[in-house]
């Protein structure tokens, strides 16, 4: 192994070990060793994997830290492959020399306000393992073009960026797994002017990930942010699954948020699942614009400051089987879905279980200007004013459902609401509590037929 110290690195933590390293990058033989200590250095660690051959770099079971004294990544691994995950576009010495570079065990603290982690561009098949990388600006910054990466273990944690930073970069196959991704300003997983196939966000612990920590103004961000605003930039065929993703409370702020693309340049963010997590404490804690073939499934959604799921200008989207509550009055409860069709909720529980109702004032579930919405199989307990409020929307299909005021002392003025114009709307075969009013308030114009509902007197 090309041992730093052997080739002059000092490891004491205030030598500028930048030259040294260079030189056992340059001369050594691509295993890049780290022995204990702290490897203070002022320039990036530039390296061109098609010069270099395979790459290592290792910091001896996490007991070596590399400071980030200057701007930039403290590594930058450039790569030459232009191709897909295909193997018949891999060309050149990309397999020979360039496949699998891999970083693991070592620490990369910032002392720059520039300072980065690692920065990616055009490699095969890297492996990030074991990596600590803390107060630099992003963590993991992968950039133009990337295939097959793997980040797991990790920790990225209190950079004033974000943690995992996906930035106008061309990347299929990606892995995030089993990694602490917290207190990043701009956000845990943040991408942005991308076009991303295949990735897998699993296993995770997502948290905190806002202005709170820095003492800045808030700024609009996520513990998973996905812009695809930008002309060209697209995220497909997505799997977030089994996380803790949690915050406190910001401005503008999610858990989950999924940005339309820019109309007519690309696909809508489609093709997603997000299933089996737990979600939390944020102004809106899953919001979905412009979405197209989403699934939001086995979920624990809990406590937004306005909604727990806001989907907006979206089309076939499955919501199933998921638990929405609140767990302290200061914050809110429920699903709003807003201009948007092709939706159904089933076998879900939304639960506002304080006495007094939303802080918000808003229903359990909102239907505003929607199109052919099925809600079928679920609980709506305790809503004030409404268990279900649907404003100006067409073929809204309630039932089975169970729409209850569980308190001693009511609250809910209605069980289900139809406002505005409407046609072909049906409720029927559903529960229904007593309420201060008409459990059922029907605007003639919104088109409602009502069938066999089962509806309980005082």
């Amino acid at each position: 192994m090309s041992n730093v110290q052997r080739f002059g690195a000092t490891g004491d933590g205030e030598t500028d070990d930048t030259e040294a390293i260079r030189h056992a990058i340059r001369d050594g033989d691509g295993m890049l060793h780290f022995p204990p200590g702290t490897y203070r250095i002022t320039q990036p660690l530039e390296i061109a994997l098609e010069k270099s051959g395979p790459l290592g770099i290792d910091g001896t079971s996490g007991t070596a830290r590399i400071v980030m004294a200057g701007a930039g990544p403290a590594f930058r691994l450039i790569g030459t492959h232009g191709g897909t995950g295909d193997p018949s576009s891999v060309k050149g010495n990309v397999y020979p020399s360039q496949r699998l570079p891999t970083i693991k065990n070592i620490e990369i603290e910032g002392a720059h306000p520039e300072a980065d982690g690692i920065e990616m561009i055009q490699t095969m098949q890297s492996v990030f393992e074991g990596i600590l990388i803390r107060r630099c600006r992003h963590g993991i910054h992968l950039i133009e073009r990337n295939r097959n990466v793997l980040i797991s273990h990790c920790h990225l944690y209190h950079n004033t960026g974000a943690g995992v930073f996906l930035d106008h970069v061309n990347l299929h196959q990606i892995n995030i797994a089993s990694n602490h991704i917290s207190y990043n300003r701009l956000g845990g997983i943040r991408i942005e002017g991308s076009v991303i196939r295949n990735l897998q966000i699993t296993g995770n612990d997502i948290e905190y990930n806002n202005h709170a920590q820095f003492k800045t103004e808030p700024e609009p961000t996520a513990e998973i942010y996905i812009d695809t605003t930008e002309p060209g930039s697209s995220v497909n065929e997505v799997t977030v699954a089994s996380n803790t993703i949690q915050a406190t409370d910001s401005p503008a702020g999610c858990n989950i948020l999924i940005r339309e693309s820019a109309e007519g340049t690309a696909r809508p963010p489609g093709l997603w699942t997000i299933t089996g997590n737990i979600i939390g404490s944020q102004e809106n804690n899953v919001h979905l614009i412009g979405c197209y073939g989403v699934t939001v499934t086995g979920n624990c959604i809990y406590s937004g400051a306005n909604r727990n799921l806001l989907i907006e200008d979206s089309r076939q989207i499955n919501v199933g089987s998921n638990t929405f509550r609140r767990h302290t009055p200061a914050m809110n409860t429920g699903v709003r879905i807003v201009r948007s069709m092709d939706v159904t909720l089933t076998g879900c529980s939304i639960f506002d279980e304080h006495p007094d109702g939303q802080p918000t004032g808003a229903s359990l579930l909102e239907l505003v200007e929607c199109e052919r919405i099925n809600v079928s199989g679920s609980q709506m307990l305790d809503g004030v004013p409404c268990g279900i409020d649907v404003k100006n929307s067409s073929h809204v299909s309630i039932t089975g459902c169970t729409i209850h005021d569980t308190r001693e002392n009511r609250k809910s003025e209605h069980a289900i609401r139809f406002t505005g114009q409407g046609r072909g709307n049906l409720i029927g075969m559903n529960s229904i509590g007593t309420t201060t009013e008409n459990a059922l308030s029907i605007e003639e114009r919104s088109g409602v037929r009502i069938e066999t509902n089962v509806i309980e007197a005082e």
